[in-house]
């Protein structure tokens, strides 16, 4: 398959031009033409970069690639190895990041919800990036926690509320703790995200809503492996997922 097509075909299905993002969505770095093996990962890690190349990766599709918007311009240290990195390998990256949160299949907050037995009902806050809905089948803040802990391999960190039986939860994977107070307003028992703010524990406290913490690399190790698995089932590619540790 082409790298043109291939970036083409992915960027019509999630639809990435409806987003305003933080960096580029698509081919951030150029390497070989053709792609036949392609790898996934949660970041274009030196780790992830380093186990797609042993592997024979022509290309790595990952949610958390570079060029970010606040970050620096230049390109030295450890972003130069990376991208030296890749031209060496001749191997491309695409990174897909809002996007690929939200897409309604193959996205990070979709494939939570699959993993972790939730019901979407609708979404919220900017740009429809979190979920409101229910546990497919009722349970305790104590069941849903183990839930959590082994679907997600993390223990979660769990802050305030008072929850005996969860019924409404709301969720969005990462970093989205400024999506709380809406989750609030919205009648949420639980919210469920990755990361967690000091300020975040105490508006659960003071609210009775339930703050999980889940990690943010543990949410969204699961968008990317969707999306290889639909690409490689469609177009006779080979993929491989390449994970490691992140304790956040």
């Amino acid at each position: 398959m082409q790298l043109k097509e291939l970036s083409d075909y992915i960027g019509s299905e999630l639809a990435i031009s409806r987003f305003r993002d933080y960096c580029p969505n698509g081919v951030q770095v150029e390497g070989c033409p053709n792609v036949q093996r392609i790898a996934t990962g949660v970041t274009a890690s030196q780790a992830v970069l380093d186990a797609a190349a042993a592997w024979g990766a022509d290309a790595i599709l990952v949610h958390h690639g570079y060029f970010w918007r606040s970050e620096d311009a230049v390109i030295t240290g450890v972003k130069k190895r990376r991208i030296a990195h890749l031209l060496e390998k001749n191997i491309s990256l695409l990174a897909y990041h809002l996007p690929l949160d939200a897409h309604p299949q193959w996205g990070n907050n979709a494939q939570l919800a699959k993993r972790l037995g939730l019901i979407e009902n609708f979404r919220f806050g900017e740009q429809d990036m979190a979920c409101l809905g229910a546990l497919a089948k009722p349970q305790g803040l104590a069941e849903f926690t183990k839930v959590i802990a082994d679907a997600l391999r993390f223990e979660p960190l769990v802050a305030g509320g008072n929850a005996n039986k969860i019924s409404r939860i709301a969720w969005c994977s990462g970093a989205a703790q400024g999506y709380f107070e809406q989750a609030i307003a919205l009648g949420a028992d639980v919210f469920l995200t990755g990361e967690i703010s000091e300020s975040n524990v105490h508006m659960a406290r003071e609210s009775g809503v339930t703050y999980i913490a889940a990690g943010h690399h543990a949410t969204e190790r699961y968008g990317v492996q969707a999306l290889g698995a639909h690409l490689a089932e469609n177009f006779g590619l080979e993929h491989c997922f390449f994970d490691e540790e992140v304790p956040v």
